[in-house]
């Protein structure tokens, strides 16, 4: 089983260990286009509206670019501690057995492109939606570098990412993507919303109630068993992992 998960937002404020070095990556056939990135990101960064075309919040611009401006000489840490916010609160990776997570799981990235959990990187703030001058739409540009680079071998793609993250590399079959929706009553008949806050929470809790169990499920219908028996609500609907949330 892989689980695909699109990073966050909110990251750990500084790292611990020695600079990026791009050769101990995951994926090395990703490097030609991380270096790419990295100088476009190192070129906005300098200019006047910077904070407009990464789409920054003004409140969070100073650090970000600061943040931005350092990448190769910052201090790295592991990307399991890296990211935070609800999908990681609820992923909980502290809790679980290090080296299964990390054979396991990958994370997308607008700047990175994959990565794995034990790869070393420094804090950031680039995301996939975003147009970076020279190079144009990141989604774009990682596209054809990630069909060339990713190749996960055997088992089922749990496909947990979120648009722009899911655009830049069709998982290969056997995939299944997972839905959330929140299911009220309405008029005495069940309606059906999709949710954003509580999708990351659960999308992060499915993943570590299947790691913590050990479960490996090969096909669709072996996860969705898996996540059943987890105690979680769901079904298979078009392909695609439905997760249903009730009031």
């Amino acid at each position: 089983m892989h689980i695909l998960l699109p990073p966050s937002e909110k990251k750990a404020t500084a790292g611990d260990g020695p600079p990026l070095d791009l050769g101990t990556l995951s994926f090395p056939g990703l490097n030609p286009v991380r270096e790419r990135v990295l100088a476009a990101l190192g070129e906005t960064c300098g200019r006047d509206d910077a904070a407009d075309v990464l789409g920054l919040p003004a409140g969070q611009k100073d650090e970000a670019l600061a943040r931005n401006r350092a990448l190769r000489e910052a201090p790295a840490l592991p990307v399991a501690r890296l990211y935070t916010g609800v999908l990681y609160d609820n992923l909980d990776l502290p809790s679980l057995d290090e080296r299964a997570a990390a054979d396991r799981i990958i994370v997308f990235s607008g700047l990175w492109g994959a990565l794995r959990l034990t790869d070393r990187v420094p804090p950031y703030r680039l995301a996939m939606a975003v147009s970076l001058p020279p190079e144009g739409r990141l989604a774009a540009l990682w596209r054809p570098a990630m069909r060339d680079a990713l190749t996960l071998g055997d088992g089922l793609v749990v496909d947990m990412r979120s648009g722009p993250y899911a655009s830049v590399w069709k998982a290969p079959r056997p995939a299944v993507a997972v839905r959330v929706f929140r299911e009220r009553i309405i008029g005495g008949a069940p309606r059906r919303s999709v949710v954003s806050h509580m999708a990351k929470a659960t999308r992060g809790k499915i993943a570590h109630d299947l790691l913590a169990a050990g479960a490996d499920p090969r096909t669709p219908e072996e996860l969705l068993k898996a996540v059943v028996d987890l105690g979680h609500t769901a079904e298979l609907n078009d392909g695609a992992l439905d997760v249903v949330l009730h009031d």
